[in-house]
């Protein structure tokens, strides 16, 4: 099984907390010609965490390194679920049964094609796509968010 194609590259970028720091974080994707496809912004005292999903991970990795952002690229998990009462929630309960540990997670809404996209951080990347693929999880593949 092609693993592989279902692991979605994030891109994690450390911001200061100040003022226009976000801004200037976009600024650069922005002229590096890349879109936003999903994104978390977490913050803690100084420090705030930007993950994101784009349509071109690689030219936003150097674009903000040349940049001089803090960046880090991993991998997480897309789902699509029914955007619906307790389409989230079904989700969780088959996780749950699976036994799998989620770090995070952040979401967001097609609205087009009526779905929630789901996009998890597990500890063990690769159990967590085989147990999902098993039990008929709707997973996405990064051409999901590359080619549209």
């Amino acid at each position: 099984m092609d693993l592989q194609k279902y692991k979605i590259t994030q891109i994690s970028v450390f911001i200061e907390n100040k003022k226009g720091r976000f801004y200037n974080t976009t600024k650069v994707l922005k002229e590096a010609g890349v879109n936003i496809r999903a994104m978390s912004l977490a913050d803690t005292m100084d420090f705030g965490i930007l993950r994101f999903v784009v349509d071109k991970p690689d030219v936003a990795f150097e674009s903000l390194v040349e940049a001089n952002f803090i960046v880090k690229k991993n991998y997480v998990i897309a789902t699509a679920v029914k955007d619906e009462s307790g389409g989230l929630c079904e989700l969780l309960e088959t996780i749950n049964n699976l036994n799998l540990n989620i770090e995070y997670m952040y979401t967001f809404v097609n609205a087009l094609q009526n779905k929630a996209v789901m996009l998890f951080k597990f500890e063990d990347i690769d159990e967590a796509i085989e147990k999902l693929l098993q039990n008929d999880a709707e997973l996405l593949e990064e051409k999901f968010f590359t080619e549209y």
